[in-house]
């Protein structure tokens, strides 16, 4: 694997509102894309809890039919939907849920748009094996799952071959907020989170991201 120039650098933002992180992350791609007249960038990944929960809406066709829950039940819930400019479909961010927004040079690593995501599933992947759950892929629905369930879902957005959203792993998020959605408009299917997996036994957010970064700079 090719490797970037100088360290890959972690931020982590703690709890932060959607739209905050979304306004960060197009000021670092412009950063990351800007940077390549200068020997480039290291790229940067960042880690956030969502807070105030919120349901994001893709641009694709059906994705707002997938929205179940009234206007009322959202606000009951204290739950935020915005419109966002990711791939996929609609998709639910909440506390408990580690979301990691890499911002990478897909050029640096070699990979185009397919072989990114494979490469996002694949580091949660590593993440969930460090806690002795199994998880994979599912050659007809992106994200990784445990059967029918998934345990963290997966899109992204690419500007000049610079990254920017990422992937959303369940630790231990309020599953009935995902009640609200189809998730990522799959009808039929569940999900899950490593709460529900392991129990008393779960991790902390903080191992979690520890295991997190240590899967994505083992991969760089």
């Amino acid at each position: 694997m090719a490797s970037f120039p100088g360290n890959l650098e972690f931020r982590d933002l703690g709890c932060m509102s959607y739209s905050q992180a979304l306004t960060l992350q197009r000021s670092i791609q412009q950063d990351v894309i800007a940077s390549r007249e200068g020997g480039g960038h290291p790229g940067v990944v960042l880690l956030v809890e969502h807070t105030p929960p919120v349901i994001t809406i893709s641009r694709r066709a059906a994705a707002e039919s997938h929205l179940l829950a009234t206007p009322e039940v959202l606000e009951a819930a204290g739950i935020e939907v915005h419109d966002t400019d990711r791939g996929g479909d609609i998709t639910y961010h909440g506390p408990g849920q580690l979301v990691v927004y890499p911002i990478l040079d897909l050029n640096t690593l070699e990979l185009r748009l397919h072989g990114y995501m494979r490469w996002l599933e694949e580091r949660a992947i590593e993440t969930l094996e460090q806690f002795g759950i199994k998880a994979e892929r599912d050659d007809e629905a992106t994200g990784v799952w445990i059967g029918t369930n998934k345990i963290c879902a997966i899109g992204v957005r690419v500007s000049r071959w610079v990254s920017m959203h990422g992937l959303a792993l369940n630790v231990e998020p309020d599953l009935s907020h995902f009640d609200c959605i189809v998730p990522c408009g799959l009808h039929g299917r569940g999900v899950t989170s490593m709460r529900a997996k392991l129990g008393d036994e779960c991790p902390g957010m903080d191992a979690v991201k520890r295991a997190m970064c240590n899967a994505f700079a083992n991969a760089i």
